[in-house]
Formats: structure tokens, sequence, C-alpha cells
């Protein structure tokens, strides 16, 4: 019963019309006399019975399909591969048809009839022209009779994910005021309790009596100047962040081709970043990736859509969301002009370090120095490291 109900959900629209013609033919032939429409319900009935036996019974069959990666760089070969066995003992399935969806596409693959044991593979290739994430699958494998009048279709397996990531470029250090150590490094921010010692100072009401620098302090007594005690100032040391922002407005881009390499820009900046150690936040369009390393970083590029989002809007909320900042760098499009670029900076403490990257594949590689903000400009990937050189972000 089990297996019919099945089928019977499998019936097309075109077998939907043949069941109920023929049916509504075999009624109307009796009830008027015509043997004509009898015989043609009859057959219409017959027929659909005989379709139906192709769709009754269980899949006797295991279908996998996997990635050779689930990572590739964009315009990298990526692969999958679909195998399909038989189960059924004692018999030979029919051959079918499996349905493999890749993002809006679908592959069929010609499932020949197979014998229990038996392995069908086939390979293909996924298409990694373009940046993002492709969702392969899941896997559908469809019976049906040669007549159109029945289609049965069994899913098999989940969406498995491929991120394309954008093409990056190596670079060299990103100067070496960014280099961090063991202890970070030092502000000009005062604090009562670090690793960077800085002077001395009278003991007040609230210090911490462990700061004391008794040796200072016994000194003073000596020279006349009772009951003051010298305490330990220090500098405060951070580590260091580099925030990277990237303008997700497509209209502030001339080209799409601009737009991927601003994601490319970010993308080398935040590899770079990792193997200088440093803590990273990166922000491109709708995405967020806190505390980034290499793989969520390009992951997270891998997944930007252009969005309608200002620049402004998405550097405050870097801003709110990583307020440890120590080095912001802000990819833009080359439409953005300087005022925009330097009040999407100013969202961030003046005491930072503070840049700007945009991308325009029709301007001049180079470096432009104002006040307040300076500016790189790159027309492709390719001028990234020898704009950097320049030193930007030291």
């Amino acid at each position: 019963m089990d297996g019919l109900a099945e089928a019977l959900r499998a019936v097309t629209p075109m077998g939907v019309v043949v069941a109920v013609c023929s049916v509504l033919s075999w009624i109307a032939g009796g009830v008027l006399g015509w043997t004509e429409l009898v015989v043609a319900g009859v057959a219409g009935v017959l027929v659909f019975l005989a379709c139906l036996s192709w769709a009754v019974g269980r899949n006797l069959l295991a279908v996998r399909f996997t990635l050779d990666k689930e990572r590739v760089v964009r315009g990298k070969p990526a692969t999958c591969v679909v195998e399909v066995a038989g189960k059924r003992a004692g018999g030979r399935l029919l051959a079918m048809e499996l349905e493999l969806s890749v993002d809006d596409e679908v592959h069929v693959v010609e499932v020949p009839g197979l014998v229990s044991g038996q392995v069908h593979s086939e390979f293909f290739p996924i298409p990694t022209d373009r940046r993002g994430v492709v969702e392969v699958g899941p896997a559908v494998t469809v019976r049906g009779d040669p007549l159109g009048v029945l289609r049965r279709a069994v899913e098999w397996g989940g969406t498995r994910e491929l991120f394309v990531h954008p093409v990056t470029v190596a670079l060299g250090p990103l100067g070496a005021g960014m280099l961090r150590d063991l202890e970070g490094y030092t502000t000009t921010d005062l604090s009562t309790s670090d690793l960077a010692f800085h002077t001395l100072r009278e003991f007040a009401p609230g210090d911490d009596r462990r700061h004391i620098h008794w040796r200072s302090s016994a000194k003073l007594a000596a020279s006349g100047s009772d009951g003051k005690f010298l305490v330990r100032q220090y500098l405060d040391t951070r580590r260091a962040r580099l925030v990277v922002a990237v303008d997700g407005d497509r209209a502030a881009y001339t080209s799409d081709e601009d737009f991927e390499t601003a994601i490319s820009v970010a993308g080398s900046l935040a590899l770079r970043a990792v193997q200088d150690e440093l803590d990273l936040t990166l922000f491109a369009g709708g995405q967020v990736v806190l505390d980034a390393n290499a793989q969520s970083s390009l992951d997270g590029l891998a997944r930007v859509k252009p969005v309608s989002m200002g620049l402004d809007d998405l550097t405050t909320r870097a801003a709110q969301l990583a307020p440890d900042a120590t080095v912001v760098v802000v990819v833009a499009g080359a439409a953005r002009t300087f005022p925009e670029l330097l009040r999407a900076c100013g969202q961030f403490p003046s005491d930072i370090r503070r840049a700007a990257i945009t991308v325009s594949s029709e301007g001049t590689a180079g470096i432009t120095e104002n006040v307040g903000l300076t500016v790189a400009t790159v027309r492709d990937l390719d001028d990234l490291r020898a704009v950097l050189a320049g030193g930007p972000l030291a």
C-alpha cells in the first residue's frame, strides 16, 4: 500500500488527464451505449496501469556524491563525483536518470541498468569562474514511463557547499609598526597596571600597594621627604587588531570586476594579517567575521554579495563591533570621494592608524597623502603589493 500511495503521488499532470479522461470515457460510453468510448476508456485505464508498474517498487540502490575539494580559489578546477550502486539481489535495476542541482543548473546523469553490487560513477566539473558559494545537491533519482504519465523522484543526500575563494596576492609585512610582540604595543594612555613601565609618581588614595617602588621611596625618605611613597606608572599596552572594511555598495564601483578586486584586496590583507599574527576583524558588505583566521576570512569573503549599505553605516557598525581596533583599512570604489572616505574612517578614534584603498581600473595606482587620511589607489590586484610597499599602513 505504501508503494502504491507513493506511486500515485508521482502522477504527472499528463497522467491525471489520461486517468480522468479514460474513466469518464468508460462511464460515458456505458451510459450512452457507445462502444467506441468504452474501448477508449478501457484502453486509457490499461495504459495508466501499465505505466503505474514503472513507479511501483522500492529503490534498491545507493546514491552518493562527493566534492574533491570543499574550498577552491576562483578559476581553479573543482570536481564532483556521483556514484550509483545497485542493491537489487537476483535482479537488474532499470536504467534511470539522476539529477544533481549545481546552484541554479541541473546536471543530468544517465544511469544504466545495474545489477547488485555494480557501481556507476561519473565525474563532472563544477564551474568556479565566479567567486561565491556553490550549492551542490541534493541528488534526485527519477523513475518514469516513456509516455510521461508518471514521474517518481527520490532525493539522496543533502546540500554541500563549495567555497570559491577570491584570488589573493602574497604581501610583505604590513609595516614595522603593525608587528606585534608577545606584550602587544604601547600607547600613550596611562595605566596603573601593565607591562610597559613609564615613570614614578607619588602614591595616591586607591593605588595598589603592590606597585609601590620601595627602593625609590626609601631614597626619598632618606632625603627628608617623610611619609611619601612612589608608585610605578605604566603605559597601556594593547594587542594590535586590524579591521578591514569593504564597501559593499555596487554603485561605488565602476565595474563588477572592480568590486571583485576590492574583495581580493581584502582577502590579501586578511591573509597577511594572519601571517603577522595580528588580531583580525573583517567587514565586507553584509558579512562580518570576528576574530578571523585565514579560512574564516576567505569563507566570509566568498559569501559577500553587493548590498545597499552606506559606507558610513558600514564603518559605524565596524567601530561598534571592534572597539579595540588599532589599525583600520577601508576598501572602497572609485566613486567614493575623499570627504566620504574621511567621514567613514572618522567613525574610529583619531589616535589609531587609518587608511583607505580605492579600486579604479581606469585610474592611476599610487598613494595620496591627505590631512587626516592616507588614500592608496590600485587598478588591479597586481598593484597592491607595490602600493603597500609605499607604507600607507606604516
